[in-house]
């Protein structure tokens, strides 16, 4: 061989050991990118479970904050009318006084007039939720539920503790009170 085919050989064999060291290259990048696509895949599954648990959490406070606004806005109507319920009792009370008088006259006719009126008020605030307190003579005494405005010595020893005298009826707009019954307490 002469020189020039000995520096030809040598050219040829430069570009070959590139051509190796290139496929190497391709061979270990093909080798390392299921790796990184495996971990690519990994890390968006990551994310979708982090955005999914996100959603669920935001979609059961929405149905909470929506129970919740529909309890508050059914108290709401229940109560609505509680400022002008409490207005009206004072004109109840008045009309039971005023009957109570006027039966003691000889007046049947006027009693008749102000019994209707009277019934008809107290049946239109009953239909729009207004409940009165039983409360009589000889019940317990609870002082959640009734205001004492007194106490005097009982007459006998079954009304210790007990009611004596209502002095004013206490009323309820669906399950709240809105006036407590004014009681008398024996001790």
């Amino acid at each position: 061989m002469n020189k020039k085919d000995k520096s030809e050989e040598i050219n040829e064999m430069i570009p070959k050991e590139q051509e190796i060291q290139d496929v190497q290259d391709l061979e270990s990048d093909l080798n390392t990118q299921p790796e990184e696509i495996k971990s690519i895949e990994d890390q968006l599954q990551q994310d979708l479970d982090i955005e999914k648990d996100k959603f669920l959490r935001l979609f059961a406070e929405f149905e909470n904050y929506k129970k919740r606004t529909t309890k508050e806005r059914m108290d709401l109507f229940k109560t609505a009318g509680q400022e002008v319920m409490v207005a009206l009792l004072p004109i109840m009370d008045d009309f039971d006084r005023a009957l109570k008088e006027i039966s003691k006259s000889s007046e049947k006719e006027l009693f008749k007039g102000v019994d209707l009126i009277s019934n008809k008020f107290k049946e239109t605030l009953k239909s729009k939720g207004l409940q009165e307190m039983k409360t009589k003579e000889g019940d317990a005494f609870d002082a959640e539920v009734h205001d004492a405005i007194t106490q005097i010595p009982a007459p006998n020893k079954k009304l210790k503790g007990k009611i004596i005298d209502v002095v004013e009826k206490g009323f309820k707009l669906g399950d709240k009170i809105i006036r407590h019954p004014k009681v008398v307490v024996g001790n």
